[in-house]
């Protein structure tokens, strides 16, 4: 506390937490009224949840068609409850992990299912990427691994066109196909083009980090971060059909 300063909290903007873990808090054989909704525990990067919020949870629920075409389907819920350890909160604030219990339907929330989502209050989250173009940075050596000649530090290699990555956005882990690089003389500024495998709620200036696989691990190469991307149109009415599933489901407890 004397030598790393506190960073500054910011209470104003829109909430924001990124979901790290996620449970269904009802034990076996629960009587129906005594259900309760899933909780979400992570920690809020900006502004303040309040009891009684009316909340979204992006991407949500994400389906592929029969052409291959993602469908992402956000989860609505309302804030039934706040804790930070075993304190009862009325509102959270940025710094320290919060639960937050909800409506949304156990079966969404249990065994970490919602990790890598983002919560916030409804209509007020980024958008959701499918690609993103990045300007990123190589570390030099990697650390822990054997080169043939005996060295502890192997060199690491330049991104290559088609190559897949594991890609780390707020806590989503998340593969990465590269789609195209080019250099930026100039700025002295490498970019790169990466396909997700799973579409992630970010947005534009958000740092992340580059892994590739190496020797049947995935080791840390660099990091970067998100100049823009392709987004894709999410379903913003709660009438949609999985959005009944997700989030209207919650309106029978």
């Amino acid at each position: 506390m004397n030598r790393i300063p506190v960073p500054p909290r910011d209470f104003t903007s829109s909430p924001r937490l990124i979901v790290i873990r996620s449970f269904d808090v009802n034990k076996p054989g629960e009587l129906v009224e005594d259900l309760k909704g899933g909780v979400a525990g992570g920690s809020i990067l900006q502004g303040v949840l309040k009891l009684g919020d009316q909340i979204e949870v992006r991407p949500g629920i994400v389906t592929k068609d029969a052409e291959g075409n993602v469908k992402c389907v956000p989860i609505f819920s309302q804030i039934t409850s706040l804790f930070a350890e075993h304190n009862e909160l009325e509102f959270a604030v940025p710094g320290g992990l919060i639960g937050v219990g909800t409506r949304i339907d156990p079966t969404l929330t249990r065994a970490d299912r919602l990790v890598g989502q983002v919560l916030g209050l409804r209509g007020q989250l980024p958008e959701v990427f499918t690609e993103v173009e990045i300007s990123y940075y190589l570390l030099r050596r990697l650390l822990g691994v054997k080169t043939q000649d005996g060295e502890k530090k192997a060199k690491v290699q330049k991104l290559q066109a088609k190559e897949i990555l594991m890609v780390n956005i707020g806590s989503t882990a998340t593969g990465g196909k590269v789609l195209g690089l080019r250099e930026d003389v100039g700025k002295r500024e490498d970019y790169a083009k990466i396909m997700l495998t799973q579409p992630v709620c970010t947005q534009e200036g958000e740092k992340i980090a580059l892994s590739r696989r190496v020797d049947k691990h995935w080791r840390l190469i660099g990091w970067g971060q998100i100049r823009r991307g392709t987004t894709i149109k999410i379903a913003s009415s709660l009438n949609a059909s999985a959005g009944e599933g997700g989030g209207g489901g919650e309106e029978g407890k």
